[in-house]
């Protein structure tokens, strides 16, 4: 999976990382269609996951989810490079193929889903084995994001787009080909058990009906199907789940009344495992809203650090270096952060703590919220230099970073900052991955999965209001504000600041919400 996966995210940051050049170059877009262009195809992307998730859940499960959608993509990548090798490009036809591929690449909650079905989480060993499946599973996504983001940007801006393109098309055919070629060695696929969405929808109707109806006191009163394999019988496939004391009032749905025995109905009477797969993605939520604020100040890296670098030293002797090929800092930082924490800060965690992951999941992601506050703080500091250093050479209205003209300070003072994400990102997101997985019901671990890719996409949203409301708050009055387009005459350091303090916060309300959080837990 991980082979497979590095080959999809080679394509698709090929095609992502310079989709906007693209869109200017080849369609003529001007600078503001292009770049909005580009944001409503990730946004459309990012809702698709969901719908790829749900189809793989509900009916098609999750092998045949991923064979579908790795077909789909290399189709588009195929209409991309017939476009991008054309003379004269057909907007619309790129666009359906753009578009495609946004459909296609929407499968990843299902990859990470069935790679981590591939292991079984009844016992210790292999609780430890998928918790580092996690880990390098993410490894191959930085890899494939390095190469496509570096290498074939450079094939796409020095060579050709038809090659720029081409390369992405034959890697997502060998995506497919290395996906198939394991299709033996898979050891578990986790069956469709129909409509997550229904099964939820039954648990509310049921519980609202029965809103009168005192829930028992003691869980062995409630109602569960079994079959004879000890599985519940309403949800195939899935284990049963044991009864927490959380959102009692959904157990009124579970309570069997003289009315469900005459008409007994799923919209009446629910089992307890079917009660609490609803309480699990309830209890999600709230770890899910944590992470948006993470995702709101990560992606800093892609708009205000490249303000910030814009205007330094890009050179190192003749060599000039852009801003924004400094966040490849970022990621070597998790490149090797993943095999330090995996081989080195785990095994050490385990003898401390002796738990068989070296930390709880809520615990290893609360450490990269408070990591990420670190690097806000690293970035206004490097902003209190640069406003020092724009002073004592009077550089307020000559250096922008447009004309040739950089302050006496080098770009790569913005390394650290850099890196100290990339260690943020390794604890956050890849806690992330595995604790939607692990948390979810066995028929719902695509669907729980995608919320970490809704958790991202939410934190972008956020960015893009936070800058926009700030900007315009501070800038009333006459003054220049804190993000003016004159970057040199405002107070990013403020902004910094302003982030770092939202993620000490974020920090605080997660700790209350780890300590009030229940672990799931099955019916052996």
């Amino acid at each position: 999976m991980p082979v497979n996966s590095c080959f999809q995210h080679i394509a698709y940051f090929a095609v992502s990382t310079n989709l906007v050049n693209f869109l200017r170059d080849r369609l003529h877009q001007d600078s503001k269609a292009a770049a909005n262009s580009v944001t409503n195809w990730r946004g459309t992307s990012y809702v698709m996951s969901l719908v790829a998730a749900f189809l793989a859940d509900a009916f098609l499960g999750r092998y045949w989810t991923i064979a579908l959608f790795m077909l789909v993509s290399v189709v588009a990548y195929v209409a991309l490079t017939v476009c991008a090798a054309a003379a004269a490009p057909s907007a619309a036809m790129f666009y359906v193929g753009l578009y495609l591929q946004g459909l296609g690449c929407a499968m990843q909650p299902v990859v990470t889903s069935f790679g981590g079905d591939q292991f079984d989480d009844s016992d210790e060993e292999g609780r430890r084995r998928q918790s580092s499946f996690f880990n390098w599973f993410y490894q191959s996504l930085n890899v494939g994001s390095l190469i496509g983001g570096t290498v074939l940007v450079w094939v796409q801006s020095n060579i050709s787009w038809g090659l720029g393109y081409g390369i992405p098309a034959l890697c997502s055919v060998l995506a497919v080909a290395v996906f198939l070629a394991g299709t033996g060695a898979y050891r578990r696929h986790q069956p469709p058990a129909g409509s997550p969405i229904t099964r939820v929808a039954q648990v509310v109707v049921a519980a609202a009906r029965k809103w009168r109806v005192e829930a028992p006191a003691h869980a062995s009163e409630l109602h569960e199907c079994e079959g004879d394999d000890g599985m519940s019988a309403t949800i195939q496939g899935s284990r049963r789940l044991a009864h927490t004391d959380q959102f009692r009032f959904l157990d009124k749905a579970a309570v069997e009344t003289a009315g469900d025995k005459a008409r007994p109905s799923p919209w009446r009477l629910c089992t307890v495992t079917q009660v609490e797969e609803l309480k699990c993605v309830l209890r999600l939520l709230p770890v899910l809203a944590s992470g948006i604020l993470f995702s709101a100040a990560y992606v800093q890296m892609s708009s205000t650090f490249i303000l910030q670098g814009d205007t330094l030293d890009p050179y190192v002797g003749s060599f000039r270096v852009p801003a924004a090929v400094i966040s490849i800092f970022e990621t070597i930082s998790v490149m090797l952060w993943v095999p330090l924490y995996d081989r080195v800060v785990v095994p050490l965690a385990r003898r401390v703590t002796g738990h068989e992951r070296g930390f709880t999941q809520l615990a290893r992601m609360g450490v990269g919220l408070a990591v990420l506050a670190v690097a806000m703080v690293a970035a206004g500091t490097l902003e209190v230099e640069r406003r020092c250093v724009i002073a004592r050479h009077g550089m307020f209205d000559t250096n922008d970073g447009m004309d040739g003209m950089y302050l006496p300070l080098s770009v790569f003072w913005q390394v650290p900052q850099y890196v100290v994400v990339g260690a943020a990102e390794v604890f956050t997101f890849i806690g992330q991955l595995e604790f939607f997985y692990d948390q979810a019901p066995d028929a719902m671990r695509s669907l729980c999965s995608g919320l970490s890719t809704v958790s991202f996409a939410l934190g972008n949203y956020l960015s893009s209001a936070l800058v926009t409301v700030v900007a315009r708050a501070t800038a009333r009055g006459g003054r220049d504000g804190w993000i003016p387009d004159e970057i040199n005459r405002g107070r990013l350091d403020d902004f910094f600041w302003l982030l770092a303090v939202l993620c000490v916060g974020n920090v605080g309300v997660y700790l209350l919400i780890a300590r009030w959080y229940t672990y799931k837990k099955t019916v052996d």
